[in-house]
């Protein structure tokens, strides 16, 4: 019987190895892989001594945990890392879900060990002062999994309810409305003057810290290494740090020599009034204080003392059965606060291999299988990619292959780009490109993988600019292996083949795909891969990049 793998999840804090605990370095040490976001692989890459580390880019979190399950499937111990804590919007919940989908128990299944962190919230705290002292959250502003919508409740809940807030991910290069929407919200509810800290790569090399307000923090520099911790209500400013008493000052008063009151009788009934009654259940009403009273106006109302409201029938009947019974009634909550799960439909379609062109029907088909809460997104690949609120996705098919499109999937799959064939006259070499369409396409493969088809020598469609590029010329063809297609660093692919019979392409398409299929890390792109294995088949390597030093890109590019 193979030895079971083990899977840690380790959060190692900010990123100063002063800030590491002792069990992560120990699991990091323990480890045969180290999978993780580039960045945070580069921070922490003097303390392992893994054979092999995975590092891939932001947004590819899903693929980590899932090579680290089946790195551990297969015997190895792999430790998947988090900066901060590895369960604060880390990959703690994520391994947990790859996990659960394939039907892992911990009696037996792999061994999971959750390594903890600290988090963004308390390390930047301790740089700002003690701003976290008073009942706090987090809200992540990244409306990547989840709706916008459902964040600016939470925003605007927890400004309602005085909380200090810190909030992760506030900006990036392509979400910038989020945060200006956020401070909106939190302005209908705190005053402009209230504390806030900005701590940019805390602890870290470039660790930068900025106190500001609420109506000013937006003049500042934000991005996705910054946390916003905003203070509540009694939050204050002294001597360049940021404060939040522990309570509202009725419980004791800084500044008194002594304490007026003893702990033990400060926690009687009459020297805490506002705290509820342990009989009874409630509070005065006279200590419910809103701390947001007479400063602004809140788009919601609150009241101290709601009237009455008219039972409905369901509370009636509740209360009628449960004197019957003997018991006491069950409180019936008129709306219960659940967000709701949608599944969402995504595929992309195309007129076909070689046809361009979309008919009326076609069109007028996609509007309607679409419809208003759906979307459809026209891509430089020939392919308009749909996503489509449904529980019945068959039926959303068979209307689209009714009006003859062609289907794939969407994410890290095979995808084969083909030219016009000049609208169609040089037909000669379109059978080959259906072909592999028919067998590779659509195939789940690492990364994203294009082939590129030109059906004449003129190459006009720049098939040499994609992973794998086909060019048919003198009845033959010549195959392109590699190429780097965006960046600033971007470079065609290298000749492999020229002059291959026709029988002989589909065969050794199909082996340089399952080559890089079986070998390839997760999320590694075909050009990747060659460069480092150095040869693919039979195919020695060579390096086709610019020769002029470009400098890199800030994110690994």
């Amino acid at each position: 019987m193979a030895q079971k793998g083990k899977i840690f999840v380790v959060g190692f804090g900010p990123g100063d190895f002063k800030h590491i605990t002792t069990r992560a370095v120990e699991a990091l040490q323990q480890s045969d892989m180290i999978i993780g976001y580039k960045t945070y692989v580069e921070l922490i890459q003097d303390l392992v001594s893994a054979k092999s580390i995975v590092s891939t880019g932001m947004t590819e979190e899903v693929s980590r945990a899932q090579e680290a399950v089946r790195q551990a499937e297969a015997g190895s111990i792999v430790s998947v890392i988090s900066s901060g804590d590895a369960g604060v919007y880390g990959m703690a919940g994520l391994v947990y879900e790859v996990l659960i989908e394939l039907g892992w128990t911990e009696a037996t299944g792999v061994e999971v060990e959750i390594v903890p962190g600290i988090s963004a919230i308390n390390s930047c705290a301790s740089l700002l002062g003690a701003p976290i002292m008073h009942d706090a959250c987090t809200i992540s502003l990244s409306d990547h999994l989840t709706p916008w919508n459902l964040i600016a409740k939470r925003v605007e809940a927890a400004a309602m309810a005085d909380f200090v807030i810190a909030l992760y991910n506030p900006k990036s290069g392509r979400r910038t409305r989020q945060i200006v929407e956020a401070q909106r919200i939190l302005l209908e509810y705190r005053s402009p003057d209230t504390p806030v800290g900005l701590v940019k790569s805390a602890y870290r090399e470039r660790q930068e810290i900025t106190m500001t307000t609420l109506a000013e923090m937006l003049e500042h520099d934000i991005g996705m290494l910054t946390t916003v911790v905003i203070g509540n209500s009694s939050t204050f400013f002294y001597d360049n740090k940021m404060i939040t008493p522990r309570g509202y000052q009725r419980k004791y008063t800084l500044g008194d020599e002594k304490q007026p009151l003893r702990p033990h009788q400060r926690l009687k009934e009459e020297n805490e009034p506002w705290a509820m009654n342990q009989e009874t259940g409630q509070a005065r009403n006279d200590f419910a204080t809103d701390p947001n009273a007479n400063r602004i106006k809140p788009s919601l109302a609150i009241t101290s003392e709601p009237k009455p409201k008219k039972k409905s029938s369901l509370e009636l009947a509740t209360t009628a059965l449960a004197m019957v019974k003997g018991t006491s009634a069950v409180r019936v909550t008129p709306k219960l606060v659940q967000q709701k799960m949608e599944s969402i439909f995504e595929l992309a379609v195309s007129p076909g291999v070689a046809n361009k062109f979309f008919t009326p029907q076609q069109m007028t088909t996609l509007a309607e299988v679409v419809g208003e809460e759906g979307t459809m997104e026209y891509t430089p690949d020939h392919q308009i990619h749909l996503k489509i609120p449904t529980t019945d996705p068959a039926v959303i098919t068979a209307k689209l292959r009714e009006v003859g499109f062609l289907l794939a999937p969407i994410g890290d799959v095979l995808s084969l780009k083909a030219c016009d064939f000049c609208y169609g006259e040089k037909t000669d070499s379109i059978p080959y490109a259906e072909e592999i369409q028919e067998k590779l396409g659509g195939m789940s493969l690492p990364k994203t993988l294009n082939i590129g088809f030109n059906g004449c020598g003129m190459a006009c469609y720049r098939a040499v600019f994609d992973d794998i590029g086909i060019v048919y010329r003198k009845s033959k063809f010549d195959v392109f292996i590699g190429a780097k297609p965006v960046g600033r660093t971007a470079h065609a692919a290298q000749p492999v083949v020229e002059g291959l019979e026709p029988e002989q392409l589909i065969p050794l398409i199909t082996d340089i795909i399952e080559e890089y299929k079986a070998n390839a890390h997760p999320n590694e792109r075909l050009f990747k891969y060659f460069k480092r294995v150095k040869k693919i088949l039979h195919f020695t390597y060579q390096d086709m990049s610019s020769k002029i030093k470009v400098e890199p890109a800030p994110c690994g590019d």
